[in-house]
């Protein structure tokens, strides 16, 4: 069982009501034209507090304690924020449309919350859906580095005080009394002499019939009831139960079932199809074209694409990537890595090179998208985290204005980065273009591991002079296969270039790295710097972007370092660490985790640390990798190993906007680190992932879960959220990574570490042999 250790301050039981309470803070809004009250917001803040180095050699702050990826998101997201509108309705429902992508990680849950706080509503009453690609908010609708509740806490919160603000006045007006004598209280407006009013009966009269400027009091954390608080999720129930709808769920008129015969290698394209006229004759087929990357057919079901595409006779043409495989690659990666700037000279010096394989952002529902392309309109059906961009590149690729396309965002199962590319909906609509068609496209299982996004190989080398109980150099020289930031992140580099801490003609990736990567320690003179290679994989950003192994790697490190100084590994990290915050999580997960305690021989705790997002993080495992354990068999799996049996995760996220929610989340990134460091990866031959599906792709299973899964959430350090989305997986990957080291007497340098053994035999690398998108899984979206 999950234990939450929280200190807030108590909420009060009185109603809120008119301006002038203790603790409230002014904000200024819009009241928007509308037929029933609409309100917007007009500003944003963000607060940081880098903190001094105190070690005999303290560390230069990095560029990411100064300005980080989320105070960027921050700024692109400010000019557009008074866009973001609450609305009422006359049955006294408050609706919010998320500028945001819901993709299980639970912001709707915590949007519903920031509403019903300000506007004194029930939960019940407040419904939140998923805003349709807006280009007029430029660069405020990207769901992505852990940034959805940083940037948007604030406006949205802003909106609601401003809507019970113009609820309080209008009441106030109808009956003749100051407004200072009318309270709200669950939807319920009351005034002197027993005066009440429903919001729904004023959502009419409080409307603006012009926008106005308007201000408004936000509440205290201590008035605060709903946030803060631990809330199921508002569709917890529908998922549990099988109502929810996700994308692959969606029903549109004419839309029917539609997939793809690709080629044997990534990017490969079609030539010719040789047998054209047999596949238009099989059973329920309607069409079949050709398109760029592949075969599109559509037929009445799945199933009868399947069996269509089983027949395709195609002659392909080259990819991009046809010759690579993991060794050729690697092999690259190592001629490219940057060189070392300080020798080791007059001091002692640890060296160490560590490769993480490809990887699956694939998540459990697989690429799906409805498209209906008419000649001079498209209408679009997706999940999707950069609507705006996907708008503008399907506009461009069709041929048609930006305002002819509009794109509907629909709830996904699972990102972890794929839905940041809208590859799966451009190519619907140009199916849906070349057929004349409503298409309803889904990508096979097979598709997405070999064919979708790919978090890159990558290898990190380290270098750590130390002398006399001090670490003199840190240098860490990360080396990437190139990460593609074609998906609205490149934009903002490129708007605020100007205000970023970084110097230089920097790529878009080098400039994510450099305002992602710190580090904790004062290590003296410390350099993380990135190099990539262009090679033409699909590559993304997966959960975490490149923490997971940066960090991996440094904790590793660190444990080494540690051992040399004859340290223990907790105390030495709180010997060197700069941050206040971070030391708190790390005594804590101590405490809570019992660190030091006596174990068997082969099993081991681990510890990592982390601090990202303006949050703080530690995590300390427990492992066990005996020989009798490793090698005990898993009926079903194709794989053994060690297994974590234990687990605790401490975080602090500066304001816990749901602890419930992010408890989960710090479960879900333990989930992906057990993952990375033990049993997932892509094995890459001649152009094309082997990995074909998730009984080949080894994401953490049951057998190597731990049961005992301890969450802390630290006292609020902050009246605002810091981001928690993705903060867990590189502490986690970190501590499994030491515990292994630790349990083994062997620092693992190749992650992960089943990657030498491929323990399935692959699926034949041809376009017949797909597994349906539920091959696998015991329901279907």
């Amino acid at each position: 069982m999950a234990e939450h250790r929280r200190s807030l301050d108590q909420p009060t039981d009185q109603p809120t009501g008119g301006r002038g309470l203790l603790g409230r803070r002014r904000v200024l809004g819009y009241l928007i034209a509308a037929p029933t009250l609409a309100v917007g917001v007009s500003w944003l803040v963000n607060d940081a507090d880098p903190r001094a180095a105190d070690a005999a050699v303290p560390s230069l702050p990095q560029p990411v304690d100064i300005f980080d990826l989320g105070d960027l998101q921050n700024l692109a997201a400010a000019p557009t924020s008074g866009l973001i509108t609450v609305e009422l309705k006359t049955d006294g429902t408050a609706y919010f449309a998320v500028p945001r992508a819901e993709v299980g990680q639970g912001i709707t849950t915590a949007f519903a919350m920031m509403v019903a706080e300000e506007l004194d509503l029930p939960m019940d009453k407040v419904e939140i859906g998923l805003a349709d690609a807006r280009p007029e908010l430029l660069m405020n609708q990207l769901t992505g580095g852990s940034n959805s509740m940083r940037s948007m806490y604030l406006p949205v919160r802003t909106a609601a005080a401003i809507a019970r603000q113009r609820l309080v006045d209008t009441a106030a007006a109808h009956w003749g009394v100051a407004a200072g004598k009318v309270t709200t209280r669950a939807g319920v407006l009351t005034g002197p002499g027993g005066l009440t009013a429903t919001y729904g009966s004023l959502a009419e009269a409080a409307a603006a019939v012009k926008t106005i400027t308007v201000s408004a009091e936000l509440k205290s954390p201590s008035e605060f009831s709903v946030l803060g608080k631990p809330r199921n999720r508002v569709d917890g129930h529908d998922i549990v139960t099988g109502r929810k709808q996700f994308a692959m769920d969606m029903q549109v008129p004419g839309a029917k079932p539609t997939m793809v015969a690709r080629p044997p290698t990534i990017n490969g394209t079609l030539k010719s199809v040789n047998n054209l006229a047999a596949l238009r004759a099989m059973p329920g087929i309607t069409d079949v074209v050709g398109i760029t990357h592949g075969v599109a057919i559509r037929g009445d079901t799945f199933g009868q694409c399947i069996d269509a595409i089983q027949k395709v006779d195609a002659t392909w043409g080259p990819g991009t990537v046809d010759n690579e495989s993991d060794a050729t690659v690697l092999a690259k990666l190592r001629a490219a890595q940057l060189p070392m700037a300080v020798p080791p000279v007059l001091s002692q010096t640890i060296d160490a090179e560590f490769v993480f394989a490809f990887a699956s952002n694939s998540p459990l529902e697989p690429d799906c998208a409805i498209a209906d392309v008419r000649a001079d309109s498209a209408e679009i059906w997706s999940s999707l985290k950069v609507p705006i961009v996907a708008q503008e590149d399907i506009a461009k690729q069709l041929g048609l204005p930006i305002d002819a396309v509009k794109v509907h965002v629909i709830q996904g199962g699972g990102s972890f980065g794929r839905h940041l590319f809208h590859d799966v909906a451009a190519e619907a609509a140009e199916i849906s273009q070349k057929m004349g068609k409503a298409v309803k496209l889904s990508w096979s299982r097979t598709d997405n591991f070999r064919q979708g996004r790919t978090h890159p190989m990558s290898t990190s080398r380290v270098r750590v002079n130390y002398l006399a109980g001090n670490v003199l150099t840190y240098e860490q020289r990360h080396t990437s296969v190139q990460t593609d930031f074609g998906h609205g992140l490149g934009e903002m580099i490129t708007a605020y270039a100007a205000d970023l801490p970084v110097g230089g003609n920097l790529s878009f990736a080098e400039t994510i790295f450099e305002l992602t990567q710190s580090s904790p320690y004062n290590f003296g003179v410390t350099t993380q710097l990135l190099n990539e290679v262009p090679l033409k994989f699909n590559t993304g950003s997966m959960r975490n972007i490149y923490s997971p192994n940066v960090v991996c790697a440094e904790e590793l490190v660190v444990d080494r370092l540690a051992a040399k100084m004859g340290q223990d590994p907790v105390r030495f990290r709180r010997n060197f660490l700069k941050d206040k915050r971070l030391l708190a999580v790390l005594n804590k997960a101590a405490e809570v985790g019992k660190w030091g305690k006596a174990m068997p021989k082969g099993t081991a705790q681990g510890v990592g640390v982390h601090s990202e997002y303006r949050a703080a993080v530690a995590t300390l495992v427990e492992i066990d990798c005996r020989p009798e354990t490793v090698n005990r068999p898993v009926e079903g799996e194709g794989v053994t190993g060690p297994r974590v049996t234990k687990a605790v995760i401490v975080v602090d996220p500066g304001f816990c906007i749901n602890p419930r929610g992010l408890e989960a989340q710090m479960i879900g990134g333990l989930q992906d680190a057990i993952a990375l460091a033990l049993t997932s990866s892509l094995h890459i031959k001649n152009g094309i992932p082997l990995e074909g599906s998730w009984d080949n792709y080894f994401y953490t299973r049951e057998w190597n879960s731990p049961l005992d899964v301890e969450v802390v959430i630290m006292p609020n350090t902050s009246e605002s959220p810091s981001g928690a989305g993705e903060l867990a997986v590189a502490p986690a990957f970190a501590a499994v990574a030491c515990a292994y080291a630790r349990a083994t007497g062997t620092m693992p340098t190749y992650f992960p570490i089943n990657h030498g053994t491929l323990g399935f035999e692959p699926l034949p690398v041809q376009p017949s042999t797909p597994q349906s998108p539920t091959d696998g899984l015991d329901h279907t979206f």
